[in-house]
């Protein structure tokens, strides 16, 4: 499908954001009849997050947003608000050339219960030689009726190296698989959907379309975003970026100035639960071999800096921001093992949690690190430290 192309190698880091203003309107309502369209008996819901990852305005007291988007990132998305569950997809595409476009989000009302349980998992790496082990991930899931489960990262096996004809066979395994779940499933990208950056493996342009974090964005909409479920405020964030041929953790300054705005809107005394790849922090890390070669190095210069590329190298930044908040929990995956510690802090201290990877069991020395995830409990708006449940 590829054919051989010359390339040269530049710096890259995030993708360009064309400005081309698109004038985005539409509503939020409860969706009664579940027919998908707000008919005149159907209330809207007020004070509702609206985004385009740049732009962030809430509903008014007719379920009704209007805004420019000025970025053309491609899409809109919803923040799931308390008390309510999004009914299908929580982001619309917004095709491009368009200067107008209207997208209703209809939301059904959450069931009242006195607590509930959502899974983390990290680190599926699918493929066809590998679909069973998120296929055991769904089953033990099933029988643990979580409210939903996120997926940090390293979704699928690798597109990082490969052509776009098997980069995006297995953005569609992933789909397939994870549109077989009986809960809603939350994802966000990790170093492995990438595409192409490795381009002397790949062979892909780096004028390629689909290059970098854009095939992500094609196939599985924002790249970070938020939600709302049991009192609890849900940020994903996209920790991983590319300086040239290499990822390396890293929170760009468009995704920064958005969770400002994100975490402005909502109550100070409202828990905050963030989800990422590379972890902002981490302790197991620091038993890895120390290695100078590539792929996979230690370090990486990028922003004039020598860093540490298996963590966030402005995590700084990202508590700076969240310092205010009642940030009570960081979860986090890459390293295939599941850790936990708490570093305190100013205010309520924050808790660092990593899961196992799903994939399977990881070597590291003698060490077995086994496969599993993470199960927690969300009860009178707090979160418990979570139950590690292995995956034979």
């Amino acid at each position: 499908m590829h054919q051989l192309r010359l390339f040269v190698f530049i710096f890259l880091s995030c993708s360009p954001i064309i400005s081309f203003a698109v004038s985005v309107k539409g509503y939020v309502f409860v969706d009664k009849n579940a027919n998908g369209i707000r008919d005149k008996n159907e209330s809207g819901v007020k004070d509702v997050m609206i985004s385009d990852q740049v732009t962030i305005v809430t509903t008014n007291a007719d379920g009704f947003y209007q805004f420019e988007s000025t970025h053309n990132l491609g899409y809109v998305f919803i923040s799931q608000p308390n008390g309510f569950i999004v009914k299908g997809l929580f982001w619309k595409r917004i095709p491009k050339g368009q200067s107008e476009f209207t997208g209703d989000f209809p939301l059904s009302i959450a069931p009242t219960l006195s607590k509930v349980t959502f899974i983390h998992a990290s680190d599926t790496h699918i493929s066809e030689s590998s679909v069973d082990r998120i296929q055991k991930l769904r089953e033990k899931a099933d029988s643990l009726k979580p409210a939903f489960i996120l997926i940090s990262g390293d979704l699928i096996k690798d597109a990082l190296r490969v052509s776009e004809k098997e980069a995006t066979s297995l953005y569609e395994l992933y789909l397939a698989e994870i549109n077989k779940f009986s809960f809603p499933v939350y994802s966000i990208p990790g170093n492995h959907e990438l595409f192409g950056i490795e381009r002397h493996s790949s062979l892909v342009n780096s004028t390629h379309p689909l290059y970098g974090k854009e095939m992500y964005r094609h196939y599985l909409g924002p790249d970070y975003y938020s939600f709302n479920y049991g009192g609890i405020h849900f940020v994903g964030i996209n920790s991983v970026d590319y300086n040239d041929l290499w990822y390396y953790g890293f929170v760009d300054s468009l995704q920064l100035t958005w969770l400002k705005k994100d975490i402005s809107i909502i109550n100070k005394s409202t828990p905050v639960v963030t989800f990422n790849h590379i972890p902002f922090y981490s302790g197991g890390l620091s038993m890895w071999t120390y290695r100078d070669e590539e792929p996979g190095s230690t370090l990486i210069s990028a922003n004039g800096e020598k860093t540490f590329r298996h963590i966030v190298s402005n995590a700084d930044a990202v508590m700076s921001i969240l310092k205010n908040n009642s940030h009570t929990l960081a979860l986090a995956g890459h390293y295939h093992a599941s850790q936990q510690f708490t570093i305190e802090g100013v205010g309520q201290p924050t808790r660092f949690h990593q899961t196992a990877a799903i994939i399977g069991a990881s070597q590291l020395g003698t060490t077995v690190l086994p496969s599993g995830f993470t199960l927690y409990t969300i009860e009178k708006g707090k979160i418990d430290n979570g139950k590690f449940i292995l995956l034979k």
